[in-house]
């Protein structure tokens, strides 16, 4: 029976999708998020799209980033997303990409009095980030030290809006919707980066391929930008 099974899985290609993927992300509106029981968000639905353009099953779900991201470390068939793709992450990934190429800039609140022409400035306030947030990373590799670091983007946010921190990184895309709703200005830039699906070593290069090419044909055929476009955000070109 068993070479039986062993043959019949060599002659179907298909057999070897029979694995569901599972992706992992976190709570950033309006990328990826939360609303009821539904989780949505301008990734969320390229996430989707590629899935369907690909037919195999998958699950998604909304966790702290620093858990979401652990697991894409160590659970075979695990992606988290939107990842951001950078030197020191290459080589721990198999990465399909982008879901976004974005700016992140360091904001603050508005009358706050906080001020910085460049990263050199900046460093003399303190910056809030997430756990495990490839902005922690970033932060410090520029030399910051006055970090504080949370859990999540929500209760970064809500310290930087009681004025517990000085200024916190945001995805540049993110950031005209955000001031549309609260009291934020930026400050200055802090990196710029292609973000991706990204997933556990061992995940299998047919369907690493499979992924990336139905993401190339979103983006090709202009769904992405349109995607980002009914979220409120204008993807440069």
């Amino acid at each position: 029976m068993k070479k039986l099974l062993l043959l019949a899985c060599l002659a179907l290609p298909c057999a070897a999708h029979a694995q569901t993927i599972n992706f992992t992300t976190e709570d950033y509106a309006p990328f990826n998020y939360r609303e009821g029981k539904v989780i949505k968000g301008a990734t969320v639905e390229q996430v989707e799209k590629v899935m369907a353009a690909i037919g195999v099953d998958y699950t998604i779900e909304v966790m702290p980033w620093a858990r979401a991201y652990g697991l894409a470390r160590t659970a075979p068939m695990t992606c988290v997303f939107a990842t951001a793709h950078n030197s020191e992450r290459d080589p721990l990934f198999k990465w399909i990409e982008p879901l976004l190429v974005d700016r992140n800039i360091l904001i603050t609140r508005k009358g706050s009095g906080v001020t910085a022409s460049n990263l050199d400035e900046a460093k003399k306030y303190t910056v809030g980030t997430q756990r495990e947030d490839y902005t922690e990373t970033i932060l410090k590799d520029k030399g910051f030290s006055k970090l504080d670091v949370a859990s999540d983007f929500n209760a970064t946010l809500r310290k930087l809006l009681s004025g517990r921190i000085d200024m916190m990184p945001i995805s540049e895309l993110y950031f005209d919707k955000l001031r549309a709703d609260q009291p934020v200005e930026m400050v200055t830039v802090l990196s710029a980066q292609p973000m991706g699906i990204a997933c556990e070593k061992s995940f299998p290069d047919d369907l690493r391929a499979k992924m990336q090419a139905a993401l190339d044909k979103l983006i090709a055929d202009g769904d992405q930008k349109q995607i980002f476009l009914r979220y409120g955000m204008n993807l440069s070109e």
